[in-house]
């Protein structure tokens, strides 16, 4: 992710409410999860999804912190 996409997307979770931010921890979880499996099988193409997908499930828990 650019910068610019990065600012974005934490804008945009500072507007959501902590059940909102919790579903979608939820689904990037879940995607995390469908990715390791992937990479396990050996059929995944884009590797660093996975490290995309981890900051941001960081990011979820660093606005849900600030929000508490």
């Amino acid at each position: 992710m650019k910068l610019e996409e990065i600012k974005k997307f934490v804008a945009e979770l500072r507007g959501l409410s902590q059940e909102e931010l919790a579903k979608k921890e939820n689904e990037l979880k879940k995607e995390l999860f469908d990715l390791r499996f992937q990479a396990a099988a050996g059929q995944l193409d884009q590797t660093a999804r996975l490290n995309e997908v981890k900051k941001q499930i960081a990011r979820i828990k660093t606005v849900q912190s600030e929000i508490k």
